[in-house]
């Protein structure tokens, strides 16, 4: 199952994959080494690539372990919280007497089935059978419909995607959003894009699909048949899917119609009111992201043979379950989604991976119980202090901008007051007593957590929007900006550092690792080139003067430009346009963090630590954020389909751009991170 962009997640693109814990952090405290010295290159000068600078001497001593496509700080921390919801997990399931439906009954139940590859493997495919039955039997396109209407409460990406969010013009209201999907490949490009690397997925792609087809009984000549077809059909569902860039502009994807419209204009074969109603969805509206895209597949529906169509879904639904099903499935999705996609040589240890879907599937419970014992109250005063420091600061900027007007500067301030901070973990915790966990089968299991999701996210049509809810748990080592909802959401385990309890890591290092990459960032999300069409009730709204408007655009260009002469494999360079919003938060979550650090005692102190200036150590601490080195085949994929740069220009770019950094470590002009004055982006 592959993640996908959405306007409602901004959020830090650290990966969540798991690795062992054999790391620099993890020592005695008597042997402990600076939290970011230990980290430098000192072969490298800092104003050629202060990336590898600042965390060269860690990279090189740690090179990628075999289960991983990539590696750094977020595997490690991943490592840590991985290994206490272990023991959670592990105590829930050694219980004798948890009661049924209790929470430590469904973590001890679902821990017990995932490991259970014994009964995953006498199982095999057996937990799909009815589903894959029920699309069998689908004599028509009017019966073949209905089992993808039916697949999507299962998680399975079929012909397009489906959500109940806050209508982006009225955030008080939830609406039906109806969207491009139903690609097997990880975004459209990797349908046409003619780089080396990415037509050898293409090729794998289709050999994948075949494997699949004969896993599932299909003769050898009939599975590379099917194979064949579905990436036919996938391709010309691709044609008429919008690039990655083109996703980022909210008024462009905001498409309200009556159902029936959608029908008449669009879709006549699917009858939208009908359809929405066998969900409970009575909407009179909905939100079509890209028309041209429910038009386009149309025309693929009424031309493409049934059979390609069963087969299609057939093989989307396997491909969902896979990891979830015996070891010849699991084996063969691991083959092309890690090995081909992601670089890795080998599967992640099985209870990784239980962890992992435990997450996805109980991950409140989890959280409740994590945050209990991990995550102190005086770490969340911290952080929220320093959310009010950092806010103050950009109070503080906005009111010194040179190139905006009284006017929209008034308006940006109201918003920015207006922002609501959650930290840590959810003061009200979701209500899991709807899902049921058993012992039937793992896949079963993940059955029964993707239809509860999507009923819960059905129950919430027709009721007041619910703020106070999170869309990531505590343990989650990632941050995201809600426009609709005009709030930053920094979960508990975002603040770690590993091997450093809270109150070990000074305040330079903890401004540039959480005040600039992630409060500031999350914050200037409100700002960037897409969270600024948003006021500050969380409405798609313009509040800028026409001129400031074309100031903020003349600024971002700028940035653009830089990112796409960025080549981070020969022939695929960053996309400047799609991944600006990342790039303009990076930038102005580091502005902002300068301001807030340079009131601290540390920085008026002026003492250095470990022979680093508090600046030096400011720019350290965000570089440590960044710490990650990865595969060229996750590279190639994130450039296609991430709207985050990588690691490295994550750190490279921004700083490249910030007077501060250039006198903190003497940048001299002719060195490459050095840009001459009229090339530096000048926005927040």
């Amino acid at each position: 199952m592959k993640a996908t962009s959405s306007l409602r997640l901004r959020a830090l693109a650290i990966g969540l994959a798991l690795a062992g814990i054999g790391h620099a952090w993890a020592t005695t405290p008597a042997a402990k080494p600076d939290v970011v010295a230990a980290n430098v290159d000192t072969s490298v000068k800092p104003g050629d690539d202060f990336f590898a600078y600042a965390n060269g001497a860690w990279l090189k001593s740690h090179p990628i372990p075999a289960e991983e496509s990539q590696w750094g700080i977020g595997q490690v921390v991943q490592d840590e919280l991985y290994a206490k919801l272990r023991q959670i997990s592990e105590a829930a399931a050694a219980q004798k007497s948890a009661s049924v439906g209790s929470d430590e009954q469904k973590v001890g139940d679902f821990w017990s089935t995932g490991m259970d590859q014994a009964l995953a493997d006498r199982l095999g495919v057996s937990p799909l059978t009815s589903e894959l039955a029920r699309i069998d039997a689908a004599k028509d396109l009017n019966a073949l419909l209905d089992e993808a209407f039916a697949l999507q409460p299962l998680g399975v990406d079929a012909f397009f995607d489906m959500g109940v969010l806050q209508d982006e013009k009225q955030s008080d209201v939830m609406a039906v959003h109806l969207m491009q999907g139903g690609l097997g490949l990880p975004e459209r490009d990797y349908y046409f894009n003619n780089e080396q690397g990415v037509a050898k997925a293409r090729v794998a792609y289709v050999e994948h699909l075949r494997r699949m087809f004969q896993l599932l009984g299909a003769s050898e000549a009939d599975a590379k048949q099917n194979a064949t077809q579905v990436m036919a059909f996938e391709t010309a569902l691709a044609k008429v899917s919008r690039p990655l860039e083109a996703l980022r502009d909210p008024l462009k994807n905001y498409n309200k119609m009556a159902p029936a419209e959608l029908s008449a204009k669009y879709t006549p074969t699917i009858a939208w009111n009908t359809r929405l109603g066998d969900w409970k969805l009575p909407a009179s509206t909905v939100i079509v992201g890209q028309p041209e895209f429910f038009a386009g597949l149309q025309s693929l529906l009424a031309k493409t043979p049934l059979p390609v169509l069963r087969a299609y879904l057939r093989v989307h639904l396997v491909d969902t379950y896979a990891s979830y099903l015996s070891q010849n499935f699991d084996n063969e999705h691991f083959d092309f989604y890690g090995r081909v996609l992601s670089g890795q040589a080998e599967q992640k240890p099985r209870w990784k991976r239980v962890l992992n879907a435990e997450n996805h599937a109980l991950g409140m419970i989890l959280g409740r119980i994590y945050v209990k014992d991990y995550f102190s109250e005086r770490s969340k005063q911290r952080y929220n202090e320093m959310v009010e420091a950092v806010r103050t600061a950009y109070s503080e900027r906005i009111t010194r901008l040179d190139w905006m007007s009284d006017a929209t500067k008034a308006k940006a301030q109201a918003k920015l007051a207006a922002v609501t901070k959650k930290v840590g973990y959810p003061d009200k915790w979701k209500d899991y007593s709807a899902l049921q966990i058993g012992r039937e089968s793992y896949a079963q299991n993940m059955m029964n957590a993707n239809r509860w999701a999507f009923n819960d996210m059905i129950s919430k049509f027709g009721k007041p929007v619910d703020r106070d809810e999170w869309d990531m748990t505590p343990q989650t080592y990632n941050a995201y900006y809600n426009p609709s909802n005009n709030e930053i959401v920094l979960p508990a385990a975002q603040f770690l550092i590993p091997g450093f309890a809270d109150d070990q890591v000074d305040d330079a290092v903890v401004y540039g690792y959480v005040a600039a990459s992630t409060i500031g960032h999350e914050i200037t999300h409100g700002f960037d080139d897409e969270g600024r069409q948003f006021d500050a009730k969380g409405n798609l709204s313009d509040w800028w003067t026409p001129e400031d408007a074309k100031r903020f655009q003349q600024r971002a260009d700028v940035m653009v430009k830089q990112f796409n002469a960025y080549e981070p494999l020969p022939g695929l360079h960053i996309n400047g346009q799609a991944s600006l919003g990342e790039n303009i938060a990076d930038f102005g979550g580091l502005m902002i963090g300068i301001d807030a650090f340079k009131k601290t005692e540390q920085y008026r102190k002026g003492e250095k630590i470990a022979g680093y200036t508090p600046m030096q150590r400011f720019f350290f601490g965000y570089a440590l954020g960044w710490l990650s080195q990865q595969r060229e085949q996750r590279l190639r994929n994130a450039l296609l389909s991430d709207v985050h740069a990588p690691a490295k220009w994550r750190v490279n770019g921004p700083l490249s751009n910030i007077p501060d950094f250039y006198e903190a470590f003497d940048v001299k002009p002719g060195q490459p991170m050095w840009r001459p004055e009229n090339q530096r982006v000048k926005i927040w």
